[in-house]
């Protein structure tokens, strides 16, 4: 953090350190340009005086860092300085061209004759003529070059402004990575009391999340320790009445059927912990790819009209097509949960309907039956973990109590809402609602 607030400090810094130099010598390279224009002014004038007194024979004394040009009325070369002979018709030029129109005239451009970058100052005579005086603009940079130990004091600057960014960074910092948010907390600067006040919040509330998911885990593991003990105490009653003398043959096949049956139960309970812990952390499930709900709810269908039929349930499938981006294993499960629950749950002669929907918004898998129902106060906890409605109907169809719960999780995995609708006597409805692709 003491990095992060040195360098924004530090960055500011030479920004304005920047912006300010360029002002500075923007100002001063205008300054210059404006104060040469007025020094070729008056050299100029100085040499239109000795002009009129010597006539050319002054011009071609002087001594000057300037160039010097005389023209006649029609822009022909009279005497140049540095160049004889000079052949050129000068009128075109808008400094000669603003001198015969207005008197003087003042340019700035590329020179011709040396290729420079020019300042150009012409005054008109008395007697029609032109005379103009020239500096190159690097003249104006070298007397700019003077003032460079300027230069030095912002280099100066730059390092006291590091130094001074530095410290502050840290005096800002100290107290902030001072503070114990183990101990009742004060905040170090007004600025940061909302801030203080806002972590004080969320760690009441992960202390209280903490406390309920270890309520939750507590309460997970009493009822899979219950869950697993009730199928193997019956298998042990059973094995060791097996194990008794004088079991009839009618008593020892009656035994190994219940053995098969808590062993089927145990096996099942298992897996659906598997299943559970899977889907929580997430892990070892296939990568979501396009899935069809619809062909899923007829292959779950084939699975379970024998009991289906055993139960005297008809079994309807309805909808067409319906594609959504998910793991296919996990929504057979889900859908197999669903149906298995409208059909274990239903009366003879019931129905047990799975239906998909398209709507703009979503995809909905639909799962109705004409059951038992679910009482309202129940409704809202019958997809947690373990929980029945009715513990001896449950155990005696064979449910595990971890159906819905899957159901619940593989939507949250899916990124789905599920809704239930239910009526005691008359049946439930429960709804996925599945995003869009």
């Amino acid at each position: 953090m003491t990095k992060t607030i040195f360098r924004n400090i530090f960055i500011v810094g030479i920004l304005v350190l920047a912006i300010c130099s360029l002002l500075f010598f923007g100002l001063q390279y205008r300054r210059t340009i404006n104060e040469t224009y007025s020094a070729l002014s008056q050299e100029t004038s100085y040499a239109i005086t000795g002009l009129k007194v010597s006539g050319k024979d002054f011009l071609e004394g002087l001594d000057d860092i300037n160039r010097v040009t005389w023209i006649d009325k029609d822009g022909n070369v009279l005497y140049d300085s540095e160049y004889d002979n000079m052949k050129v018709n000068q009128s075109s030029y808008a400094e000669v061209r603003k001198a015969f129109e207005s008197g003087e005239g003042q340019e700035k451009r590329k020179s011709n004759s040396s290729g420079k970058q020019t300042m150009y100052y012409a005054k008109l005579l008395d007697d029609g003529t032109v005379l103009r005086l020239s500096r190159p603009v690097e003249a104006v940079i070298n007397a700019l070059i003077i003032i460079s130990p300027v230069l030095w004091v912002f280099v100066l600057v730059l390092i006291v402004s590091g130094i001074l960014a530095f410290r502050a960074a840290k005096q800002i910092v100290t107290p902030i990575n001072n503070i114990d948010l183990d101990s009742n907390v004060n905040a170090p600067y007004p600025e940061l009391e909302p801030l203080i006040e806002k972590i004080e919040e969320q760690k009441l509330t992960i202390q209280e999340e903490a406390g309920q998911r270890e309520a939750i885990r507590r309460e997970f593991s009493a009822n899979v320790s219950r869950e697993l003990r009730n199928p193997i105490t019956s298998i042990a009653g059973y094995a060791e009445q097996l194990a008794a003398d004088g079991v009839s043959a009618d008593k020892v096949t009656g035994l190994s059927k219940d053995i098969y049956k808590e062993s089927r139960r145990l096996v099942s309970l298992i897996d659906d912990i598997i299943k559970l812990s899977r889907l929580d952390e997430a892990a070892d499930l296939p990568p979501k790819k396009d899935v069809d709900l619809h062909e899923i709810l007829l292959r779950v269908e084939d699975s379970l009209k024998p009991v289906a039929g055993k139960n005297n349930v008809f079994i309807e499938v309805k909808g067409e097509e319906a594609h959504i981006n998910g793991v296919d294993e996990l929504l057979y499960e889900m859908v197999y949960n669903l149906c298995d629950n409208a059909i274990k749950y239903n009366y003879p002669g019931g129905k047990a309907i799975m239906q998909t929907l398209t709507d703009e918004t979503a995809i909905k898998l639909i799962v109705e039956d004409t059951g038992i129902g679910i009482p309202p106060e129940h409704q809202k906890r019958v997809f947690e973990r373990f929980y029945s409605v009715d513990g001896s109907h449950s155990k005696e169809i064979g449910g595990t109590g971890l159906g819905l719960s899957i159901v619940k999780h593989g939507a949250m995995y899916h990124d789905a809402e599920v809704s239930m609708e239910s009526t005691p006597g008359k049946g439930t409805k429960i709804t996925i609602s599945f995003p869009r692709i």
